[in-house]
């Protein structure tokens, strides 16, 4: 059985202070810490070699018993990352505050119990933390019933009864925005963009359910944060990215309108400014698109952003979507610096984040390096999407890494691999639910000048091309392929006998002036 590597996953998971941490505390326990001689091997390691550290501590008795001594170090280290993390968000602190009162309740101390349930409230009701607020009603019911018990009528128990069904009803109605969100973020990572009729008729019922489409439908902030959410989500799913723009900057105000709950939706408060970029790109506004990544740049480390998921949903940004805007301005030699200058950082992208944001960096890193000119580094890093037979995440980057292994391979000048690569391409393309026409007529397109004899020749094609693919352009749902590769600034440069990249920081200058 090949040996399980979680505890070296979580051991270098661990960033340098949480590493001192957990070392601090050790220092202070007494007895035997062999767990921190497996500590130290494991964190030297760049993979996990199982066989290397029982050759390592081959005298020490307890690597007779490596399997136990792993799975309690697995569990010190957790331990220590609670206390380490106990006080940095308000769930945390919640669980500890009711850890509290159930000690405090169990040792009879009533009156300081009652105090530290209505300073709990008063921090589930600050952060809507509803699950938590519930708990802290039980334990104020079960001691309002021993009050009474003892002849105390202070406290009324119908209106603590009433204030439960109030936040019962929050919760509810919070849940039920959960379940529309999960349904349109499926379709958004799925393909990015809703692919044909079927899909877009599942977003469009989405944003006609009663609880998106109804006024005073969301009951707390954290409901209405969610709702404008789902709405962005669902017009930029559709592409409409005006109607995005609205209901993203909505968020926006909402969540910085209470910052501690802010604080507590960190990732959406990333997210949404992550899509408010999306919409600026949308419009050739890279400035502003340029001010939200530096926005989102700027919450590196501050409170409620500096745990380990937010800290790589930054740095992704930071890094892939910072060379995704450079990229369409044209300026592939800014994004290739960004790409070189960041290999640590690339690294952790790669072993760290979610498959999806691998694949974002091989895509943009790929058409960047088109863009530079270095076509054979581009393949390289382009095959590793190629090779990846994914068939339900993003579709839309699997389909367009094609069209890019087309436009490469003529570069090349590999024409006998490109009528291949065609006819695979119109395959894949056949296969994927869409229906848009753009991508087909250029593949075919593509394959014709693969066939070409001469160069007048291949500069009518392209030029026929040109005119199918600006006739396409004029249905917006065909457009998104200019969100992935530039093809029109490829074709006009082809035709005028010009570089891409002059063509294509002309074309960048020219949309955002107009």
């Amino acid at each position: 059985m090949k040996p399980s590597r979680e505890l070296f996953d979580l051991i270098q998971s661990l960033s340098k202070s949480e590493k001192r941490f957990f070392k601090l505390s050790s220092s202070i326990q007494t007895g035997d810490k062999n767990y921190l001689k497996i500590f130290d091997f494991v964190e030297s390691q760049d993979f996990y070699d199982e066989g290397a550290l029982k050759a390592h501590f081959k005298g020490e008795r307890f690597i007779r018993h490596l399997p136990s001594e792993k799975n309690h170090l697995y569990k010190l280290i957790l331990k220590s990352l609670r206390q380490y993390y106990g006080e940095q968000s308000v769930a945390s602190i919640l669980k500890q505050e009711l850890k509290n009162i159930e000690i405090l309740y169990n040792k009879a101390l009533i009156k300081e119990c009652k105090k530290f349930i209505s300073r709990a409230k008063r921090t589930a009701r600050e952060y809507e933390q509803f699950y938590y607020w519930i708990e802290l009603i039980s334990w104020e019911k079960k001691l309002t019933e021993e009050s009474y018990e003892s002849g105390e009528f202070d406290v009324d128990l119908n209106k603590i009864i009433e204030e439960e069904r109030t936040v019962i009803e929050k919760l509810r109605n919070l849940a039920a925005y959960h379940a529309l969100y999960s349904r349109i973020n499926a379709i958004f990572r799925s393909g990015g963009f809703t692919r044909n009729a079927e899909e877009r008729a599942t977003v469009n019922e989405i944003s006609d359910n009663h609880l998106i489409k109804g006024k005073n439908t969301a009951i707390s902030v954290r409901a209405t944060s969610i709702c404008y959410y789902i709405k962005g989500l669902c017009a930029a799913t559709n592409r409409e990215f005006s109607d995005s723009y609205t209901y993203f900057n909505r968020t926006k105000q909402i969540l910085e309108k209470h910052p501690k709950i802010r604080v507590d939706l960190g990732k959406r408060y990333i997210l949404t400014l992550f899509h408010l970029m999306r919409c600026y790109i949308d419009d050739r506004n890279f400035t502003m698109a340029q001010q939200m990544i530096d926005e989102i740049k700027s919450l590196k480390s501050k409170k409620g952003f500096n745990s380990l998921d937010l800290s790589l949903k930054i740095l992704n940004i930071s890094i892939i979507d910072q060379m995704n805007v450079y990229n369409l301005q044209g300026q592939f030699e800014k994004a290739a610096v960004i790409y070189d200058s960041h290999k640590s950082e690339r690294k952790m992208i790669v072993e760290k984040s979610s498959k999806e944001q691998r694949i974002k960096l091989l895509f943009n890193a790929a058409y960047t390096y088109f863009g530079t000119g270095d076509y054979r580094f581009a393949l390289q890093l382009l095959n590793d999407i190629l090779n990846d037979n994914e068939q339900r995440l993003r579709q839309d980057l699997y389909s367009f890494s094609r069209i890019l292994n087309l436009l490469i391979h003529f570069e090349l000048e590999n024409f006998e691999f490109l009528e291949y690569s065609s006819n695979a391409a119109i395959r894949y393309l056949k296969k994927t639910k869409r229906d848009y026409e753009i991508e087909m007529v250029f593949v075919k397109q593509m394959r014709k000048l693969a066939r070409t004899a001469t160069k007048l020749d291949a500069v009518n094609i392209y030029q026929e091309t040109l005119n199918e693919v600006n006739e396409l352009l004029k249905n917006e749902n065909e457009r998104v392929i200019l969100d992935y590769i530039d093809i029109c600034s490829w074709l006009s440069a082809k035709t005028k006998g010009y570089s891409f990249v002059d063509q294509a920081k002309k074309k960048a200058t020219f949309s955002a002036k107009n």
